[in-house]
């Protein structure tokens, strides 16, 4: 491993990584690696990341990208120039890891092909996210997030049942396809990380390709041997779970939404005591779950009838007291005032020299004896540039110099 910049005693101290990315899928693995205390180089293009530009702004900068480049550090290269290649080879010699997600071919094209990044440091594990993966017939088609939920299957899926309405398929809200392939991408470094700690370094498990499609598609759960055995076509359900009921969510007093899921005997039964309905119980329309689901319409009518007589924080504390699995849907004001993700960090105050004090979701997986650190919010474009070429690759002052005259180094 090699000794750098990371969370002194994260999980992952001592692992350096290249990240050669740019809006989510790349950067979201890393900051990943980088939250359990790998040490992450960010190469930005001159005018930075696309990604900056997301979002709301404050002071002109925008506040996701507090998180989303957190626990990395920034150098702005012409990667045009023949020179700003050879700074990224340099680089290159004194990492584990490079994380890209150009289109397939790209990095070849630039003069970066993997063959020329091992050349200059044997053993390197390199990550490749793609839109469809670095072969088949679709490796060269243009991909975002949205398409790979799109054709992993997703935004089919997220949807009111197709018979209540005529609109477009509804999007999850975030970039969920990056993320799960940002992911993905991550657990295959580690993997072979631990492979090569293991056995020595194999060429055949030094490269990781993960396809957004793909990583979708992985979520699917019986979606396709559903199709492959019976013809079926999974079709989007709205709130509700297809396999159990009452699993919903519903209506409340102030107009408020809650989630409930009393899918089971106990639970059920537990249900309809709170709401006065243990008559019920006997009724053949809800006699076991295969029933509850075949009558879940009825049923889910009957218990919002009940669920909007009371608040949503009354029926909260209600359905608690009788342990029954149920929350309000949370907004980001509800996340942030959690008294659960207080407690563990994963809502936490941080500072942020550019922005202030910016609130940052926590780090996942949490390790007990030693916890991720969010070390660094988001730099600036470049931000570490002459730090890195003077300290970890030892150019002169007039190098230096010379490299930001030209544009090459920001």
């Amino acid at each position: 491993m090699t000794d750098g910049k990371g969370g002194e005693g994260g999980v992952l101290s001592g692992v350096r990584v290249l990240e050669i990315g740019h809006f989510v899928a790349a950067p979201f693995c890393t900051r990943l690696l980088g939250d359990l205390g790998a040490d992450v180089i960010k190469i930005e293009p001159p005018q930075g990341d696309p990604v900056r530009q997301w979002g709301a702004q404050l002071y002109g900068r925008s506040l996701w990208w507090s998180v989303h480049g957190r626990n990395k550090r920034s150098i702005a290269l012409d990667l045009k120039a023949e020179a700003g290649r050879e700074i990224l080879l340099d680089l290159v010699e004194h990492c584990d890891v490079v994380v890209e997600n150009f289109r397939p071919g790209q990095l070849g094209k630039m003069g970066l092909a993997p063959e020329i990044l091992r050349g200059r440091r044997p053993g390197l594990i390199i990550a490749h996210v793609s839109g469809y993966g670095q072969s088949g017939p679709g490796r060269n088609q243009a991909a975002f997030g949205v398409i790979g939920e799109a054709i992993g299957g997703i935004r089919y899926l997220t949807n009111h049942p197709p018979e209540t309405h005529g609109l477009p398929p509804v999007r999850v809200g975030v970039s969920i396809g990056d993320s799960l392939a940002g992911l993905y991408a991550a657990f295959g470094i580690v993997s072979a990380l631990w492979r090569r700690e293991k056995f020595g370094a194999e060429a055949r498990f030094e490269t990781i390709d993960v396809a957004l499609t793909e990583s979708v598609l992985s979520m699917m759960e019986g979606l396709l041997p559903e199709f492959g055995a019976l013809g079926k076509i999974k079709q989007p359900t709205g709130g509700a779970i297809a396999t159990a009921a009452p699993s919903n969510a519903y209506p409340t007093a102030d107009e408020q939404w809650i989630l409930i899921a009393a899918n089971s005997e106990p639970l059920f039964a537990k249900l309809l005591s709170l709401m006065g309905r243990v008559d019920l119980v006997t009724d053949p329309r809800f006699a076991g779950n295969a029933q509850r689901v075949q009558h879940a319409a009825e049923l889910d009518g009957l218990i919002a009838g009940w669920s909007r007589q009371y608040t949503a924080e009354n029926l909260s504390r209600m359905l608690a007291a009788a342990d029954i699995p149920s929350s309000k849907v949370y907004t980001a004001e509800d996340i942030a005032q959690d008294p659960q993700y207080r407690a563990r960090g994963m809502v936490r105050e941080v500072e942020d020299p550019l922005l202030g004090t910016v609130l940052h979701p926590g780090i996942v997986p949490h390790f007990p004896d030693a916890p991720g650190q969010v070390r660094t919010t988001g730099p600036d474009i470049g931000a570490d540039s002459e730090t890195l070429v003077r300290d970890l690759l030892g150019y002169d002052e007039s190098r230096i110099a010379a490299l930001k005259q030209s544009g090459v180094l920001r």
